[in-house]
């Protein structure tokens, strides 16, 4: 799911008045009012509101608006259909759809992301229909805001999700492993590298869950990142053999063919539905203090996923044998990543690393070729 599906652009023509009122679909009820702080605003008259409704009210994907109570004021024709629900969930609770098990961690989460700037007020996970009960079954959601008030405080949501059934979900996985075993036969020096950089990553990240610098980790982005990390380097693809396989040391111009595979990895994990993908293989030589490549981000402007890979994968590396290096030891590769606090690497990431560098260094003497 593209973000551009939540864009509200301002220079798209309004839909009139009238072409409002012949939106037929049943669950467009008069507009409601939030009783519990007394205010009342029209959300569906809102201007930006119209546009995102008249460009998703004939969707294929299930979509609906929710205001800051998670009430459901507009749904369309997918929605409906994806909860097998005989009557309109409009003024119902968005949380009356989630399965009873979920529990109330689930729910406080979705309320702490939504209130929290620090995640642009928006939730990014999974959940089962409370009327759907198909086990193989899940829905990856996506919530965002689309109207703010005058203090850039979000009043209303556009809520988006994709039916994910264990099926597809295996299909998808066994498509893009087959690009990792296309990477294997272009890089001598794979191997089960990327095995261990997804052990890394899943480990890293487990450890971050319910951390307050971290509201971003949950269980399902620790089960993406288990299976994407190991994605980061499929770019080496579009590298010249010679280049790829060298013994020794790049020169520049190798260097600058070299760092495309980030912009090449991108490009062919551009079509894979989860954003993880492109956010890891694009991002994960940027460095926490800009020197890295190949834009050069700084800090959090790099993706969470993309910085956990990052130390993942150079640890890795350091303890790997390569064509131009011998391998490190633990404990030299555990002092290199400490020294790069700060500079390469996420300060906070590194002190957790540091924290479970064991068990680092277990998963290299379980899994070493």
């Amino acid at each position: 799911m593209q973000d551009n599906e939540f864009e509200l652009l301002e220079e798209l023509e309004l839909i009139s008045d009238e072409d409002f009122k012949d939106i037929k679909h049943p669950s467009i009820l008069p507009l409601f009012a939030h009783k519990n702080s007394g205010e009342s605003i029209d959300i569906l008259k809102n201007d930006a509101v119209r546009i995102w409704i008249n460009r998703n009210k004939n969707s294929i994907i299930p979509s609906c608006l929710i205001d800051r109570y998670l009430n459901i004021c507009w749904t369309n024709l997918e929605f409906l259909k994806s909860l097998i629900y005989k009557d309109s969930p409009v003024n119902h609770n968005l949380v009356d759809l989630y399965e009873s098990e979920i529990g109330i961690d689930l729910l406080q989460e979705l309320r702490s992301f939504l209130e929290n700037e620090s995640t642009s007020y928006s939730w990014r996970g999974r959940v089962f229909p409370a009327r759907n009960r198909e086990t193989n079954t899940f829905l990856k959601v996506f919530i965002k805001p689309a109207v703010y008030d005058q203090n850039d405080i979000p009043t209303a949501y556009a809520c988006c999700w994709d039916i994910i059934t264990s099926e597809f979900k295996k299909v998808l996985q066994n498509t893009f492993s087959s690009l990792l075993e296309a990477s294997k036969l272009k890089d001598n020096d794979t191997g089960t590298h990327i095995k261990r950089v997804n052990r890394y990553s899943k480990l890293l990240s487990e450890k971050l869950k319910g951390k307050i610098a971290f509201p971003e980790v949950n269980d399902s982005f620790i089960e993406d990142i288990g299976f994407l990390a190991a994605m980061h380097d499929v770019g080496k693809i579009g590298t010249p053999d010679d280049i790829l396989n060298k013994g020794g040391p790049l020169d520049d111009w190798e260097r600058e063919i070299m760092n495309e595979h980030t912009k090449n990895g991108a490009y062919i994990l551009s079509t894979y539905p989860n954003p993880m993908a492109t956010d890891i293989a694009l991002n994960h030589h940027e460095q926490w203090d800009g020197n890295g490549y190949p834009y050069g981000k700084f800090e959090e402007m790099i993706p969470l996923s993309a910085r956990i890979v990052a130390i993942a994968d150079v640890y890795d590396a350091l303890r790997s044998v390569r064509s131009y290096k011998k391998s490190f030891s633990h404990d030299i590769a555990r002092n290199i990543i400490a020294e790069g606090r700060g500079k390469q690497f996420d300060p906070n990431l590194v002190d957790e690393f540091l924290l479970i560098e064991n068990e680092f260094a277990a998963i290299f003497d379980d899994m070493n070729d």
